[in-house]
């Protein structure tokens, strides 16, 4: 057996060059041997002190070799018993084996290591003697409050204007294991993107560093995060700052590229999208967002007014889009360390805050400071006159009309909006002349006869809106919108199956079609489907959350079942979202009056009418009630939903 006999052999061998047995263990098994020695001295030291703290760094180097010993000290006393007051500390970039730490969930708590918070940061800086606020502030920006490099420039601080940047050190700190030259050109280039998949990766990098996508993800510094791999925030950092004043020139060719890239496919997933459309489709508004990001850190001055410009179309579509523009020059002006970029995104943040000012504030910034040309003017003041309108500010937006109809007369959009403003606040007769302004511009046109028809419906003259609603439904059958005001039209004329058979179509034609479906949902509750109608008003609340006329519609079905209660709760969310919901304080009135409680009903009249003095149902209500009348049969609150 030549294993046993050379095992004997090097016994012996060993035995005759040590003084005894137990140097000959020392050599084979030095942990057998050294670790009970250890424990015992550990335990001394333990004795003189509340605790004993043993740290051991980089482990993600030292676990595959210390792993087994330590969970042997903790969870046994084969090498003796580790004194009660011990805490081990395991600082790495990776997270523990779960093959060896994972049944231990009750001795082992993981704590990330997150950067200073500014206060922790400013403590270390003071300790260090560094109290200028211009190097604190400077120190701060350099380092990202990353404890490494904090400690690392508060040695040698220097003044706010001649600090190393310690980009290079953190870089080598993060890449300190990896000497292959091009993974680390790959990891540095890796990081350009914000966020990257496989694509992403191989239009960043060259081409020897294609295939390394795999390796990238491995590494203790890339998580994933909505559906993408991202690098972490203090990783990332000095990375960029490395490559942008290492080599200048090649940052900017390096997002010129990348933004070509993402164009590339915006280009193709617009498929012939107009833009207006584009921005309200994540698979153009996503490579649009990043193609911005990359020019911007590529020629900071260069793209900002396109972006700004840009951001119109933004605006338009919705709040979230527009934080996500406004996120992206803040972060684009942070990477390309530009304070005119990191300035107009801080500004437009702020003012995009309140999402139910729809980005009117945001708006205005551009107007007043975004350098636009006279097309950009038209198309934001046209784009805040609809968020105006639907904010219910009436003077505001038709001032908005009329300004961009001033720099573009023949502008249909701007007429058009002038007529929905007029409809809105009652001016049937300006809101027709306007409609005629729009017909006289798109000669012909359905739609305009569908909204001619609309406005007869709202001035109350419905025999004339339905002659006018007919032929448009007659020529274009899958007009859902002429198809919801038809339908609405007929509930006014008592109509209600007509009524029902249009909504039901109009649903049909548009699955999404939240006005029609807040329509059917009354018509379903005068019919006594009272199921169906919330049901409707369910997928109506799922498609535009927080709505404050979709929980009052809520309570007038609860309340024409008889179910006051709910209609109550429902009239009190609708109030919370909007205090001056005056319909809704009518509606809770009615409510109430039917539990028996007149006090609080004529508190919720009194409320309506001091809140809007003209509104006549409220008034005739509260007369009502202060004489002791009784409730009118159904007490129907028609105000508008």
């Amino acid at each position: 057996m030549p294993l046993a006999e050379g095992t004997d052999r090097l016994r012996a061998a060993l035995s005759s060059r040590f003084r005894d047995h137990k140097d000959v263990q020392l050599v084979l098994d030095p942990v057998q041997t050294l670790s009970p020695l250890l424990v015992r001295e550990l335990s001394e030291a333990a004795a003189a002190v509340p605790w004993l703290v043993l740290l051991f760094d980089t482990y993600e180097r030292l676990g595959p070799l210390l792993d087994p010993w330590l969970r042997t000290l903790l969870t046994s006393e084969r090498l003796g018993t580790l004194p009660a007051n011990t805490v081990l500390v395991l600082a790495g970039q990776t997270r523990l084996d779960p093959g060896c730490w994972g049944d231990l969930a009750d001795v082992v708590a993981e704590l990330p290591l997150e950067p200073f918070t500014d206060a922790e940061a400013r403590q270390l800086l003071t300790a260090k003697g560094i109290t200028e606020e211009p190097v604190v502030r400077e120190v701060l920006r350099l380092s990202g409050r990353l404890p490494v490099l904090v400690s690392t420039l508060a040695e040698n601080p220097g003044t706010s204007g001649d600090l190393n940047d310690p980009s290079a050190t953190a870089v080598d700190r993060f890449l300190k294991w990896e000497h292959d030259p091009v993974r680390r050109s790959a990891a540095l280039a890796g990081a350009l993107p914000r966020r990257l998949d496989e694509d992403v990766f191989r239009a960043a990098v060259d081409d020897d560093g294609a295939g390394l996508f795999g390796w990238l993800r491995s590494l203790p510094f890339i998580g994933d995060r909505d559906g993408a791999s991202r690098y972490h925030d203090v990783v990332r950092a000095p990375m960029l700052r490395l490559q942008r004043t290492t080599s200048p020139q090649r940052w900017g060719a390096a997002h010129t590229r990348l933004a070509e890239t993402f164009a590339g496919w915006r280009e193709a997933a617009a498929g012939g999208l107009d833009p207006h459309d584009g921005w309200r489709l994540d698979t153009w508004s996503g490579p649009r967002l990043e193609e911005w990001y990359h020019l911007l850190c590529a020629r900071p001055s260069a793209a900002l007014p396109g972006a700004l410009r840009d951001g119109i179309g933004a605006c338009d579509a919705g709040p979230a889009v527009a934080r996500r523009w406004a996120t992206t020059l803040v972060e684009a002006g942070e990477d390309a360390d530009s304070e005119a970029v990191r300035t107009w995104g801080r500004h437009l943040v702020e003012a995009l805050a309140d999402e139910r000012r729809r980005g009117i504030e945001a708006l205005g910034l551009l107007l007043a400071r975004g350098g636009l040309d006279t097309a950009g003017r038209v198309a934001a003041l046209l784009v805040r006159g609809w968020h105006r309108r639907s904010v219910e500010e009436f003077d505001g937006a038709l001032g908005d009309f009329h300004r961009a109809i001033e720099l573009d007369p023949g502008n249909v959009r701007a007429h058009f909006g002038r007529a929905v403003v007029h409809r809105a606040t009652g001016e049937f007769t300006a809101a027709m002349d306007a409609l005629d302004r729009v017909d006289a511009l798109e000669p012909g046109s359905t739609w305009v006869q569908r909204e001619r028809g609309e406005t007869c419906r709202r001035a109350g003259r419905y025999e004339e809106a339905l002659a006018r609603l007919d032929p448009v439904i007659e020529a274009d059958p899958a007009d859902h919108v002429a198809l919801g005001s038809r339908g609405q039209t007929n509930m006014a004329l008592g109509r209600i199956q007509e009524a029902l058979a249009d909504l039901d179509r109009a649903i049909e034609l548009n699955h999404d079609y939240t006005w029609a479906l807040l329509r059917r949902a009354r018509v379903r509750s005068t019919l006594g489907d009272t199921a169906g109608a919330l049901e409707d008003l369910d997928r109506a609340e799922a498609l535009e959350p927080g709505i404050p006329g979709t929980m009052g519609e809520r309570g007038d079905v609860h309340r024409f079942a008889g179910h006051y209660e709910e209609a109550i709760a429902a009239y009190d969310r609708a109030l919370a979202l909007d205090p001056s919901y005056v319909w809704a304080l009518g509606s809770r009135a009615m409510a109430n009056e039917a539990l028996g409680r007149r006090a609080e009903a004529l508190t919720d009249l009194e409320r309506a009418v001091a809140l809007n003095p003209g509104y006549a149902w409220a008034v005739a209500q509260r007369e009502r009630l202060l004489s002791g009348g009784d409730s009118p049969e159904g007490g129907r609150n028609d105000g508008p939903v």
